[in-house]
């Protein structure tokens, strides 16, 4: 690792053979692999809950690369704690408190404040982004215990009793699932009994779209991809952190082999030789769940697997991005990348690439064993197929709610939510998560699916409604949206960069610019390489449109 300058002498940080020996037996008879470089930096992060210098100059070591390499891609991620060489180490014990919008509705600022005051404390808060579990706000994550509906009390508890592992889960099983005629889709597939463009057909027809946001045809890309030449390989994104989205985690939680089944069938059809999961760092529980069940399926002979990685995010919003995933993936910082070319055409490794949300993989089954029509028999005004609705905010039954494609929020409040919080009326709403922009009770009855709400400024993304009462202010939604976006803002591209981080200060002054932050949400929308810069302006805009009320 040291090199000699031109007098002979040691440049750069020397190798300490101790801290080396314990890396090496951290990452045990793991490849040393470039692309597997996040992983070994969460094992050195979980073990010794920082990550030193001497560690990483150690691991550069380990894996041949320079120093910068691992400090680079250490350092972007919120859940690495990097550190100097004078720098004190953290507490053994972090509790994150999310403050994203619902949680802020629902009291996350006074639970901080309460936290912060309980005298002498040997663990540490973090205000934290969205962890995924708006319906239970607000929400403290102790360790990696989740404490939902969260009090100062329940939290100190928590602590206290010492149980920070991730919750255990009790989803259905391989074997349950296998009674209730699971994998036998794939098994007809692998057998002959179905063919490649019979199954692309049927995709096609059901007009399944991407459930991730962008709601790309799913038949359409899968046929994109077998025009590309092998070997592909097919990437899942489970890296939700859209605040207001909790879906994908429901799913998880209940089903998990009805996602990888659709994920196998669509390796089987693209051709792809080789499959990785990228899961957020904040499901814990789900890590655990998929390791084992997918050690289960892979002992279980059903039929021959394709190469199956689950890779581990590491607290970057930006990698729900697909390219900032795939760059994630192959162990380096989550940046967006110029397009074209496409994830399609040079994806992960430089190889075409099937990348889909989980949730847009877990209705396959369900589809090719029922039949398109089946899907497309759902749907409202016009709209075709199902939605799972991740709903927060002040209504009875927040939760998961799936509903027909072109419901309206009024309609979901009343016949899936249970109706309004007493004592709370419609004021607004969230059709699309923080991204989607912020509509007003008055526009309580459009269709929420893709393609019908562009036209009010707004769209539907990951389908993730959060509802606002006559106690709530759009302005401040807004302005905590905002600040999301500056929060995890990439850094790459300066409309991004220095556009959230200038709109969230304008937007917290008593009187809005409102000429100025036009003119910036302008530069953000035309000139952000990726989705976040251009979208981070919805919220503010709706603001000014929908509410003016709020700005006399």
């Amino acid at each position: 690792m040291a090199k000699t300058n031109n007098r002979g002498q040691l440049r750069g940080r020397r190798v300490d053979l101790a801290v080396l020996a314990e890396i090496q037996t951290l990452l045990g008879a793991l490849p040393r692999r470039r692309d597997r470089l996040i992983e070994y930096l969460h094992r050195i992060q979980d073990h010794y809950g920082h990550i030193s210098s001497a560690s990483m100059v150690a691991l550069a070591h380990e894996l041949k690369l320079a120093m910068t390499e691992i400090y680079e891609v250490a350092t972007f991620y919120h859940h690495f704690d990097v550190l100097g060489d004078d720098d004190t180490p953290p507490p053994a014990l972090t509790v994150r408190v999310c403050e994203s919008v619902t949680c802020a509705m629902f009291g996350a600022e006074a639970l901080i404040k309460d936290l912060e005051g309980t005298g002498d404390r040997n663990y540490r808060i973090q205000r934290v982004p969205c962890v995924g579990r708006c319906h239970a706000a607000p929400v403290a994550v102790v360790g990696q215990h989740p404490v939902e509906q969260a009090t100062a009390e329940s939290v100190t508890r928590q602590i206290e009793g010492g149980d920070h592992a991730p919750e255990a889960l009790r989803p259905l099983t391989l074997d349950d699932y296998r009674k209730g005629g699971g994998y036998a889709v794939w098994q007809s597939c692998l057998a002959g009994t179905r063919t490649r463009d019979e199954v692309i057909k049927t995709l096609q027809d059901s007009k399944l779209r991407g459930l991730g946001g962008a709601g790309f045809p799913a038949g359409a890309k899968w046929s994109i991809l077998r025009q590309q030449a092998a070997p592909r390989l097919l990437a899942v994104n489970i890296d939700e952190g859209e605040p207001g989205t909790f879906k994908d985690r429901h799913y998880l939680e209940r089903d998990p082999h009805r996602f990888l089944e659709g994920m196998l069938i669509a390796a089987w059809a693209v051709e792809a030789e080789a499959c990785y999961i990228y899961l957020r760092d904040e499901y814990a529980a789900c890590r655990l769940l998929l390791e084992t069940e997918l050690t289960r399926l892979r002992v279980s002979a059903l039929g021959p697997l394709p190469s199956i990685e689950l890779r581990r995010g590491a607290g970057a919003y930006i990698c729900g991005e697909e390219s900032a995933m795939i760059e994630s993936i192959e162990g380096k910082r989550g940046m967006p990348r110029l397009r074209p070319p496409y994830v399609a055409q040079v994806g992960l490794f430089g190889r075409p690439t099937l990348e889909h949300n989980m949730e847009t993989l877990y209705w396959v089954r369900n589809i090719l064993e029922h039949g398109a029509a089946w899907f497309t028999a759902h749907g409202r005004r016009e709209r075709v197929g199902l939605r799972s609705f991740s709903v927060s905010g002040r209504v009875t039954r927040p939760g998961v709610h799936l509903a027909p494609a072109g419901v309206s929020v009024r309609e979901l409040i009343d016949e899936y939510c249970g109706g309004m919080l007493p004592g709370h009326e419609l004021y607004g709403y969230f059709p699309g998560g923080a991204s989607g922009g912020i509509l007003p009770a008055s526009l309580a009855d459009l269709p929420l699916d893709f393609d019908t709400l562009q036209a009010h400024g707004c769209f539907i993304g990951s389908a993730a409604i959060i509802v606002l009462s006559q106690h709530d202010t759009a302005r401040d939604a807004a302005l905590n949206a905002m600040r999301f976006f500056e929060h995890e803002s990439c850094g790459q591209c300066t409309p991004c960069r220095v556009g959230t981080a200038k709109a969230a200060r304008l937007m917290a002054q008593p009187r809005w610019d409102v000429p100025l932050l036009l003119e910036l949400a302008r530069a953000m929308e035309d000139a952000s390489i990726c989705g976040l810069g251009q979208a981070a302006p919805n919220p503010l805009r709706s603001a000014m449109r929908y509410f003016p009320q709020e700005f006399v």
